[in-house]
Order: C-alpha cells, then sequence, then structure tokens
C-alpha cells in the first residue's frame, strides 16, 4: 500500500457474479469497449441483433435526440470464432467518432449544475471534463452490447421496453407490445395518441434549450419460476440495482411499487389460480426475491437530461459564482434512446441468474 493515494483508482466498473461485465473508455476518448466474461461456449451469436440495438440507442438517430452522429459499430476482437461462442472473454470496442472536445473546453474549471463534475473532482482529484469522462452515458452502448449477447442465453425470454410517460404526458396501454410495435414512433411508446403529444413535447423543448424526464416500463415474458435468491441476491433487488447503475435514472418500481403502500393485503395478495399462475400480478413476476414465472413487469424513472441550454448559476473550481450557458449536443429527453439501455441491464441480470441457478442444480 506504500506510494498510493486513495485518488488512484476507479474501482466499480464490472457488474455481474458468474457473467461479468467489465467497460472501460470515456465520451470523448478514441473508443469505448467492455470485455463480458462467463458466456457459455458453443452459442451461437446473430450479430445483427447486437448491431440492431445498438442502432436502437445510438445518439443522432432523430429529431428529438443528440446532434451528435455516431454509428456505434461494434467490433468484437475475442471470444467469438465462427460466430460461436468459444468460452473465453468476448472483447469489443465501440469507436468514437464525432467527438467535439472543443465544446467543453470552457468548463474544465467548472462545475456544471446536477452533473458529476464537482463529486468526480471531490472523489478522485482530477476528472475528465470532455462529456464527463466515464460518468459519460456514452458509456452505456457497451451495455447495450452485451446485453444483445446475454440475451440471445435466454431465446426462450421475451425482454420489451417501452416509453411509459414524458413528463406528464404518459400512457395506460396494458397490454405487451413488441419492440416493432415500440418502434414505430421516434419517442418509442407503443400508444400512438400519446406519443404524438410526447415527440411535440420534446420538439419543443429541444429548440427552448431546456430537457425532460420519464419513465419506462419493461415486460419480460417466458423467464421460467426459479431464478434469484431469498436474501440479498433477490431478483428484483439485482434488477433495482442494475437499472439504478444508468446515468440519469432517479427511481425504481417493480409490479405494483410504491401504490402498494396504498393497498390492503387483501387488494394485494395475489391468488391463485393454478400452479405457477395467478390472477393478478402486483408482485411484478417475484415472490421472496425468486420469480414465479408470471411476466416481470418494473418501471424506471429518469430525471430531466442536466446540460441545458438555458443559463444556470454556479461556481468554479475556486468558488466564484458564475453564470454559465452550456454548449455542446444533448439530448431533450434521454428516455426513447434509454429503452434499449433498459433492456440490456436486464438482459444481464436474468442471464447472470440463469448461470447461476445452473451451477445450483
Amino acid at each position: 500500500m506504500s506510494g498510493l493515494s486513495i485518488f488512484e483508482a476507479m474501482p466499480g466498473n464490472t457488474f455481474g457474479t458468474l457473467l461479468r461485465l467489465t467497460t472501460f473508455g470515456e465520451s470523448h476518448g478514441k473508443a469505448i469497449g467492455g470485455v463480458l466474461d462467463g458466456m457459455p461456449s458453443n452459442l451461437k451469436i446473430d450479430f445483427e441483433k447486437v448491431q440492431k440495438q445498438l442502432d436502437r440507442r445510438r445518439p443522432g438517430q432523430s429529431s428529438i435526440t443528440t446532434d451528435r452522429d455516431e454509428s456505434d459499430q461494434v467490433q468484437i476482437l475475442s471470444g467469438v470464432f465462427e460466430q460461436k461462442t468459444t468460452g473465453g472473454p468476448i472483447g469489443f470496442i465501440i469507436p468514437n467518432k464525432d467527438q467535439r472536445s472543443k465544446d467543453y473546453s470552457k468548463l474544465k474549471d467548472v462545475y456544471r449544475p446536477s452533473h458529476a463534475d464537482y463529486t468526480t473532482e471531490a472523489k478522485y482529484g482530477h476528472r475528465d471534463y470532455r462529456g464527463g469522462g466515464r460518468s459519460s452515458a456514452r458509456e452505456t452502448a457497451t451495455r447495450v452490447a452485451a446485453g444483445a449477447i446475454a440475451e440471445q442465453l435466454l431465446p426462450k425470454v421475451k425482454i420489451v421496453s417501452y416509453v411509459k410517460s414524458v413528463g406528464g404526458i404518459r400512457t395506460d396501454i396494458i397490454e405487451s407490445p413488441s419492440r416493432s410495435e415500440v418502434d414505430q414512433n421516434l419517442i418509442r411508446c407503443p400508444d400512438q395518441k400519446a406519443a404524438e403529444q410526447m415527440i411535440a413535447f420534446v420538439q419543443e423543448l429541444k429548440v427552448k434549450g431546456n430537457s425532460v424526464g420519464g419513465v419506462i416500463e419493461c415486460r419480460i415474458s417466458g423467464l421460467d419460476a426459479g431464478l434469484g435468491e431469498p436474501v440479498f441476491d433477490k431478483l428484483h433487488a439485482d434488477l433495482g440495482k442494475a437499472m439504478l447503475s444508468i446515468n440519469a435514472v432517479k427511481g425504481f418500481e417493480i409490479g405494483s411499487g410504491f401504490k402498494a403502500s396504498e393497498m390492503l393485503g387483501s387488494e394485494h395478495n395475489d391468488e391463485f389460480i393454478a400452479k405457477g399462475m395467478t390472477a393478478t400480478n402486483h408482485s411484478g413476476g417475484v415472490q421472496g426475491g425468486i420469480s414465479n414465472g408470471e411476466d416481470i413487469v418494473f418501471r424506471v424513472a429518469f430525471k430531466p437530461v442536466a446540460t441545458i441550454k438555458l443559463e444556470q448559476s454556479t461556481v468554479d473550481k475556486d468558488g466564484n459564482s458564475i453564470t454559465l450557458k452550456s454548449e455542446g449536443r444533448h439530448d431533450p429527453c434521454v428516455v426513447p434512446r434509454a429503452v434499449p439501455i433498459v433492456e440490456a441491464m436486464a438482459a444481464l441480470v436474468l442471464a447472470d441468474h440463469y448461470l447461476r441457478q445452473k451451477v445450483n442444480q
């Protein structure tokens, strides 16, 4: 330990137990990438599916997303031979091609409101001010790539996320949509009437230089009962950690969520109508930390993007009060591009628990 400073390490870059994803890279570096370790051998990987998920997340895809234009073409470096996994670590990179680091040169000594500038500097004594470095949501592209690979370990499981609300505009659809239905409009809400209102609102905010948050709902079907552990590694606890690790996420609820606190036991209990089948699904598909075979349903709340093009008060590193008007390219609402990120993190959790269950059998 001699000679080491507490500022010299950045742990917390690995997610998972048996299936482990380690990510690396910064928003304005040469590339971002990851190592997915623990995938079983001899699994054929459809990389068109992987790229399709990356395309759903990539910046510059529509009039309501950031203007940064990245193709996000994943390059596999190891762990796959003749389209099949070898059992070794799957290494991959996604090159950064449209960085504009000069947009951030004025921010190197400034703490942007509700960003990680101050906290990163306080923890590490040094920070990459170009787009936030490791704190940038650019890192989530690596999660999408890894999640799209992990999802292929569970071919019978269907994971579909969609935009539930943007600001005060929401949909109350109860049917489970397909990904193609979700992708029928720019905002990724399968309710066309609500989607039109959401899109118009986000476009208005983009012109004004402001931002708004929203909620994504994820529905998982086809998962057998028995995944998850009863104490610290509850399935919904691991899903919660996965979702809360996504940039801009401020809340997670499963099943009836916070509404359960307002219900009576006689209202909330999911009565069995057959083995492995309940009349209601207030539990959200998980009971006692273990999947029960019903659809897993959870919601993830995203805050407004912190970078806005309006004047705000802040301070610089010397404590001087200044007025800041941010430049650069940012989403007015993150939820349309966050849909595949939520799906990816759900896939990583489920695949990890699937492998853990196989070991226990």
